[in-house]
């Protein structure tokens, strides 16, 4: 079973550098549409569920503003 993330971004921290677009291997972040404070387009994650939380996108932001979940997988009993 592969394992599943979660990606948490602070946009208002997020001067929109994009570094962690780059890093990404699975595509999940994205340019925002919209802006912040600042007038900044803050990443946001695009497609959440192809997150295998690798840390990636966390090692390469400047401003730390990315937090990373790992999910629990609960399976069900048969």
């Amino acid at each position: 079973m592969a394992k599943q993330g979660k990606i948490e971004i602070d946009s208002e921290r997020c001067k929109g550098c994009l570094l962690c677009v780059r890093a990404c291997p699975r595509s999940v972040l994205k340019m925002g549409a919209t802006q912040n404070a600042s007038g900044s387009y803050p990443a946001e994650a695009a497609r959440q569920e192809k997150c295998t939380a690798c840390g990636n996108c966390y090692t390469v932001c400047p401003d730390m503003c990315l937090s990373i979940y790992e999910q629990i997988a609960v399976e069900q009993a048969a």
